[in-house]
């Protein structure tokens, strides 16, 4: 990349047909709607992507498919998390070939039992950076069940080439974002939050350049970021008042199903499908998503209509 990113850079849904086949035609409809929506990059097989439930053929179809289709638009941003590093460095290597802006890696993890010392995360991670070329964010986030202190942080800022972005969504992010932004200096080129942006208003006045949310309204995020950056903060905090019953009722009840049911809606994919074994939303939960999404026009709802 030839700048710094900032802003907003959602995770992109993998569409399923209602039988459980990778969309190939929804995922590309899913990267059009989310441009439409204004982001400043996407980033695809993440979490939120249901990168777990994958196969590795899925993975670099989607991850072809998707650079293809973005085609330069927007920055895209592959998610390689692993937990054996050689296979963690093929993914890399894939991803910058096809013309991935960045990749985006949890340290390596396998449950709580299975955790590798902090030497062989800090290796982990210096593989990636030494086989490829471009910008690498680390993930934070409790699903690893990995610890990672500010001061290892900063050190892989420092000494692995290619580690200059963060994603922050542990608990007390503000925070821990604060702390490694002071610590790190100019080597935090990107300290974003993630967690649908639901802690999106402290994470910024602890110093975060952006969030990565889901793509289910980005164009009412973004604003916020925005707003707050240029010194308007009373329309920032407006904003994210307008948008905090969504983001939570996303955050706390709906999870990762929440952009496919807004975008089936939507006519953006035909089906919010999700793999077992995770079940669909209760209709109790899904009105009151619609219901929300509906109050604040997200796009998504119209995009495909």
């Amino acid at each position: 990349m030839k700048h710094v990113l900032t802003g907003i850079l959602p995770v992109a849904p993998t569409p399923f047909t209602a039988d459980g086949r990778v969309d190939e035609d929804g995922m590309r409809r899913v990267l059009d709607c989310m441009i439409d929506q204004g982001v400043d990059a996407i980033c695809i097989l993440a979490n939120y992507s249901e990168q777990f439930v994958l196969s590795d053929e899925e993975r670099a179809l989607l991850t072809k498919l998707s650079v293809e289709h973005v085609a330069g638009r927007v920055p895209v941003i592959v998610t390689i998390s692993h937990f054996a590093t050689h296979i963690v460095v093929e993914r890399a290597k894939y991803a910058q070939s096809l013309g991935a802006s960045m990749v985006m890696m949890m340290p390596p993890y396998h449950g709580v039992g299975l955790v590798p010392a902090p030497l062989g995360i800090y290796e982990h991670f210096k593989a990636v950076s030494d086989a490829i070329s471009i910008p690498i964010m680390i993930q934070d986030a409790p699903i690893s069940g990995a610890s990672l202190p500010v001061d290892m942080l900063v050190k892989m800022a420092k000494e692995i080439e290619n580690v200059s972005y963060f994603k922050i969504e542990v608990p007390f992010a503000a925070d821990k974002l604060a702390a490694l932004i002071e610590a790190g200096g100019p080597e935090i080129l990107g300290p974003f939050d993630g967690e649908e942006a639901v802690t999106l208003l402290a994470d910024l006045d602890a110093g975060a350049t952006g969030t990565m949310t889901s793509a289910m309204f980005p164009e009412k995020i973004r604003p916020i970021v925005i707003d707050y950056r240029a010194g308007r903060l009373d329309a920032a905090l407006a904003q994210w008042q307008r948008c905090l019953p969504l983001v939570n009722h996303e955050n706390r009840q709906c999870g990762l199903r929440a952009a496919k049911t807004v975008m089936m809606e939507g006519g953006v994919i035909k089906s919010d499908y999700v793999r077992h074994p995770l079940k669909p939303m209760s209709d109790r939960t899904k009105q009151r998503l619609l219901s929300l999404a509906r109050d604040l026009d997200v796009l998504a709802l119209k995009w495909g209509k």
